[in-house]
């Protein structure tokens, strides 16, 4: 097989040479007889942990040291975007929780916030849903990071480190489940508010799990940060100046590596972040070392606007969570029994043998949605991953006629070539893994 006869490694000017399309057999059964000279084309993938989702690289290889390297995406295509157009406003937070599934109250944060924006009712959301909206963005912050730093030591063999994040990460993902009633995929965030307000007994859990997480978090401290194996692994490897992030468009934990203190919950507030005391995360590091450090040190800061947060909640118990226009406010008045997750019996006993004109109303606003006024948005939050951004465009109908999303994951993975290339085979691995990407995100 020549260069000429793989459509991959033909975009670009290769060598013309062999290309070994290795997939999952052992080296000893390819043919190189013949063969001259070190260079390769070869595959990464499609599959890789440290990817968390379906990613193939193409690399160029001489010996072991990488000439260039492409990421072929794709493999993991949902067609989320175009089934929002086929979706009522709320419906489309249950699609969009579904693309960063690692980060899923960001995509419902930033789509929410692009609805309220075209209905114009941005200010009109209770500060209590708001205080809420920035604990779960928050609590999700450390829990996506939990999963960088396992999964980043999983590929390099630390599988201690590995343990204790998925450990630490269900104290998180069982307190989702208090408040939601799923671990992920929540749906949660709805135009206008929450879906519901925080149950009986929550903010004593919440309490309990962030004095738990606090005790955590040095764990990881004592494992990596002076560990000279760890820090030879990682130090120099994967290297991205600012000048490359700029021109790349990257954001968050890689940016903020070289020393830019770039931050949309400072930059450019939202959902009340002005108000939270709390410090951006800056090394001079631009590094695969240097993200690990970043991400390690705003679980302690996210950790502190949680705990502000409850604060807060503790002092507004009993104010609403969703906007008061009726019309909007949907569903009506959900809460957490027995039987799960549904409609209150005081809303059901409402519609139901008290006011026909209330049981319209419901059955019209789940069944058609409310009105969005004419005209196109974009809004942008802080991800775990960097920032997040939604172009939101209405017709005036009940439906998106188009939602398309920014994902930090999509825009940073392109960086991996340039952290990549002149470096060694073993590095790809701990370069991908230091940028985190989701596919989810980026196959959306």
């Amino acid at each position: 097989m020549t260069i000429h006869d793989d459509p991959y490694a033909g975009t670009t000017e290769t060598p013309e040479g062999p290309v070994f399309n290795v997939t999952g057999q052992d080296w000893d059964s390819i043919d190189v007889e013949g063969i001259e000279g070190d260079h390769l084309v070869v595959n990464m993938g499609p599959q890789h942990p440290s990817t968390h989702g379906v990613l193939r690289l193409i690399l160029e290889i001489d010996g072991e040291q990488i000439l260039g390297a492409r990421a072929g995406i794709g493999y993991l295509h949902t067609g989320i975007e175009k089934n929002m157009e086929y979706r009522t406003w709320t419906q489309g937070v249950t699609f969009c929780t579904r693309m960063d599934y690692v980060a899923p109250f960001s995509n419902e944060a930033v789509y929410v916030a692009a609805v309220e924006k075209l209905l114009g009712i941005t200010d009109d959301v209770p500060e209590r849903a708001q205080i809420i909206r920035v604990m779960m963005l928050e609590l999700n912050r450390v829990s996506s990071h939990l999963v960088a730093i396992a999964t980043g030591g999983m590929e390099l063999g630390a599988l201690t480190v590995m343990t204790c994040g998925f450990r630490d990460r269900e104290i998180i993902l069982k307190l989702f489940e208090t408040i939601t009633g799923l671990r992920m995929n929540h749906a949660y965030f709805r135009p206008g508010g929450v879906a519901l307000d925080l149950p009986e007994g929550a903010l004593d859990e919440l309490r309990d799990g962030v004095a738990l997480l606090r005790k955590r978090l040095p764990e990881y401290a004592a494992l990596c940060n002076a560990n000279p194996i760890f820090m030879g692994r990682l130090k120099g490897v994967g290297h991205l100046d600012l000048a490359g992030c700029l021109a790349l468009g990257v954001t968050g934990p890689p940016l903020r590596a070289t020393g830019y203190d770039w931050d949309l919950r400072k930059k450019r507030p939202y959902f009340g972040y002005e108000t939270y005391d709390f410090e951006v995360v800056t090394r001079d590091e631009p590094d695969a070392y240097g993200r690990f450090r970043i991400r390690l040190d705003e679980m302690a800061e996210s950790l502190k606007i949680v705990e502000q947060c409850i604060e807060r909640l503790a002092a507004t118990e009993g104010q609403p969570v969703m906007v008061a226009d009726r019309k909007i406010a949907w569903p009506s008045q959900l809460s957490v029994g027995a039987d799960g997750q549904g409609n209150s019996p005081e809303h059901i006993r409402h519609i139901m043998g008290e006011s026909m004109e209330a049981l319209i109303h419901h059955f019209k606003l789940v069944t058609e949605g409310f009105r969005v006024p004419a005209g196109q948005v974009y809004t942008e939050i802080e991800s775990p991953k960097g920032v997040i951004g939604c172009h939101a465009v209405s017709d005036g109908g009940t439906r998106p006629f188009r939602a398309h999303f920014r994902d930090p994951s999509f825009v940073n993975l392109q960086s991996v070539s340039a952290m990549c290339e002149g470096g060694m085979l073993s590095d790809v691995i701990v370069a991908v893994a230091s940028v985190d990407p989701v596919m989810g995100g980026v196959d959306r």
